[in-house]
C-alpha cells in the first residue's frame, strides 16, 4: 500500500500535516499560510442536502473568522468540476456566494493525512471534521461530526476566540466561555505562589481556581 494512501490522524499541539492541493481558488499549500490561522473543514459529499446547509452556513461566518486572521478552507472528495458547478449552484438556487476556497481530494491524499475517511461512516467520503491550525502552523483543536449532523457555526466562532484569548493573555477559558466574560487564571505551581494567590486581586473561589477580567 502507498505510505500516502494510509489513514493518519493528527495530533495536537503538533505541526499540521502539510500539504498541496488544488481548490476552486487554485492551489494551495498549507505552509503557504503561516501567518494566518486555519480552520480546514471537511463533508461527505457536494450537492447533498446537509452540507448545502452547512456551506451557506460557513459563508455565513466567512468575513467574521477573516477579521480574526483566519483563512476558512473547505474540503470532500469530490473534483473540481462538481465543486464549482455545486458552487454555482448555491449562489443560483439559494442567492449564497461561498467565498471560501474548497480542496478537491479526490485521491484522499488530504483526507487520510487528516483521518477524515471513517470506515465505519463511509470508506468513500469524509466525515465532518474542523481543524483549527494556530498562526505558526500547530494544530490547536479539532472537532469530528458524523455524516448526518451538522455543525453549530457559532462554536466554531467561539472556539477560535477562545484559542486567541488563550495565547494572547497565557490563561485559559472555563466551561460555557464567551468572549468577554471571566477569564481562568493558570493555578499556583509552588506553596509561595500558592499563599501569594489571595492577595493577588483575583476573583478567587479557591487557592487553585480563580478568575479575572481581561
Amino acid at each position: 500500500m502507498d505510505s500516502e494512501a494510509c489513514i493518519s490522524f493528527p495530533v495536537l499541539g503538533e505541526p499540521a500535516p502539510d500539504f498541496e492541493a488544488e481548490t476552486t481558488h487554485g492551489p494551495i499549500t498549507l505552509s503557504g499560510l503561516k501567518g494566518k490561522w486555519v480552520v480546514m473543514f471537511s463533508h461527505p459529499a457536494d450537492f447533498t442536502p446537509v452540507c448545502t446547509t452547512e456551506f451557506m452556513a460557513f459563508a455565513s461566518i466567512y468575513e467574521e473568522l477573516k477579521s480574526l486572521n483566519v483563512q476558512l478552507i473547505g474540503l470532500s472528495v469530490d473534483s473540481i468540476s462538481a465543486h464549482l458547478a455545486w458552487v454555482h449552484d448555491i449562489r443560483e438556487k439559494m442567492g449564497v456566494q461561498i467565498p471560501f476556497p474548497i480542496i478537491a481530494d479526490l485521491n484522499m491524499k488530504v483526507a487520510n493525512k487528516y483521518g477524515m475517511i471513517h470506515p465505519g461512516q463511509s470508506s468513500t467520503a469524509a466525515v465532518r471534521c474542523v481543524f483549527f491550525i494556530d498562526d505558526k502552523g500547530i494544530m490547536r483543536a479539532m472537532i469530528y461530526y458524523p455524516l448526518q449532523n451538522g455543525r453549530f457555526m457559532p462554536e466554531i466562532i467561539r472556539l477560535v476566540k477562545a484559542l486567541q484569548t488563550t495565547d494572547k493573555y497565557k490563561v485559559s477559558t472555563p466551561a460555557n466561555w464567551q468572549p468577554g466574560d471571566k477569564v481562568v487564571v493558570p493555578p499556583p505551581k509552588t506553596t509561595a505562589e500558592m499563599e501569594k494567590r489571595p492577595s493577588e486581586g483575583y476573583e478567587c473561589k479557591d487557592w487553585y481556581l480563580c478568575f479575572k477580567k481581561i
